[in-house]
């Protein structure tokens, strides 16, 4: 589960930041995750508050901001949404495809007191 590693290097993120800025408390933190991340969201809840007690970050709400996956076709150009690593170019059925979106995983903000 590596949901579980991602959870407590967010949160160590977040207190090292969190702690720069003299706060006491986190009160929630926005995430930027792609569809093809390959991260289950539901797991990621549960691990990140299991990550958070006995630090700043306890109670701390997690929102997860969902990025759609595209892709570009590398023989015609052209830009597609995709929801998987295996997406065939809808206009020439072309199997190059450039992942342009989706794989993101990224600390969007945090709310501190």
């Amino acid at each position: 589960m590596h949901e579980m590693s991602i959870a407590i290097n967010v949160v160590d993120i977040i207190t090292k930041q969190a702690q720069a800025e003299n706060a006491k408390k986190i009160n929630e933190v926005d995430l930027e995750i792609g569809v093809l991340a390959g991260v289950m969201v539901e797991s990621l809840q549960f691990c990140f508050e299991a990550a958070c007690k006995d630090t700043m970050a306890e109670d701390a709400k997690m929102t997860i901001i969902d990025v759609p996956g595209k892709g570009k076709c590398l023989d015609c150009n052209k830009t597609f949404s995709i929801d998987t690593y295996l997406a065939p170019c809808p206009n020439c059925q072309s199997f190059s495809v450039d992942i342009i979106q989706g794989r993101e995983m990224k600390i969007r903000s945090i709310n501190i007191d």
